[in-house]
Formats: C-alpha cells, structure tokens, sequence
C-alpha cells in the first residue's frame, strides 16, 4: 500500500528546487534591473567592457510598444519568485505554482531565443547581460521542468 504522502527525501527535494529556482529568479531580477538602468541612463561604464550591451540596450528591438524588455523581463522574474515563494503558503499555489512557472519560463525562453537570435544575426553585436539573463531563465525553465516531473512522480 502506498502512503498518500511524499515521503521526506520527495519534500526535501521539492524544496531545494523550489529554493534553487527563487535564487535564480531573484538572480534573473537583478540582472534585468541592471539592464533597465543602462537603458534608462545609458552609462557605458556599466557596461564593463562590453561594446554590444549599449548597442543591443539602445536598439529598436530593446522596447515593444515603448516598454524597455529589461522591464518585462524584470516583471517576469518578479512574477516568477512571487509564485514560488508563495507555493510555500498557499495549497493554490503549491498545486498549481508549477504550472505557471513552467508557463512563464516557457515564454522567456521562447522570447531570449529570438532576443538572442536579434543581437547575433541582426544588430550583430551581444550584451552579455542579455546572455546572462538567456541562460538564468533556461534553468528556470529545466528546473521546471524537473519540478513538474517531480510532482507527477509523487502522486503516482
């Protein structure tokens, strides 16, 4: 007979993804605030070196609808840290939290892609800001993933 509860080593588990995944989110918030600070005051010393960080933050691609993307990306990572964090408190969102995650990081990776593929074919120059936050939001969404897994595993 199968215990209806996750056994420890599950919720352990569980947990330390959910807290590896909230330091990457507050990680990928820093990162896109960095980005809207250079976009708002385009200081090319913060740019430590880099050329291509004020080229791509000063692009017509950096704005939809006159919204810096450092902003969305900031919101989404906010958003993102919001529902882990809350997963701890809510059995909405303890239920549920995965899926949105998963969602969202489903959208940003989707979104750096072609971020990513604009600064290499098109502006032709890289922020590597820009690829800092690519590669945080691609281990948010395999960590998802993994939590995902993980859940259905433990209610099997």
């Amino acid at each position: 007979m199968r215990a209806t509860r996750p056994s420890s080593s599950i919720q352990k588990t569980a947990s330390r993804l959910r807290i590896a995944s909230i330091v990457l989110a507050l990680l990928g918030a820093a990162d896109a605030f960095y980005l809207w600070v250079l976009k708002i005051t385009s200081a090319e010393a913060m740019c430590v070196g880099s050329r291509g960080c004020l080229t791509v933050n000063n692009s017509l691609y950096s704005e939809i609808a006159g919204v810096p993307v450092s902003v969305l990306g900031l919101v989404a990572y906010l958003m993102l840290a919001a529902i882990l964090a809350l997963e701890f408190r809510s059995g909405f969102f303890a239920q549920y939290g995965p899926f949105a995650v998963f969602g969202v990081s489903l959208a940003g990776v989707a979104f750096s892609a072609y971020l990513t593929y604009i600064e290499f074919y098109v502006i032709q120059a890289v922020c590597p800001f820009c690829v800092v936050s690519a590669v945080l939001i691609t281990l948010l969404f395999g960590l998802s993933v993994a939590r995902l897994i993980q859940q259905f595993l433990s209610n099997d």
